[in-house]
């Protein structure tokens, strides 16, 4: 519905372009990885931490997975 089209893309990258600079950009992306594996990293963690704790709660489920 509101995906974006290849002009679209360009025009944001071209204003990103004159925005902050050609030296920047790295620097920019840089730290976008850096926020995104820290993000997905404490998503795992929670998952994981939701996981242990249907485990303590529901132990016939366990049985039932394992079989």
């Amino acid at each position: 519905m509101f995906g974006l089209g290849t002009q679209e893309i360009i025009l944001i990258l071209v204003f990103v372009l004159i925005f902050f600079g050609a030296k920047k950009i790295p620097e920019l992306a840089q730290g976008l990885g850096k926020g995104i594996r820290e993000f997905r990293k404490a998503a795992r963690d929670v998952q994981d931490d939701i996981e242990k704790e249907v485990k303590k709660i529901d132990p016939a489920e366990n049985d039932k997975d394992n079989k």
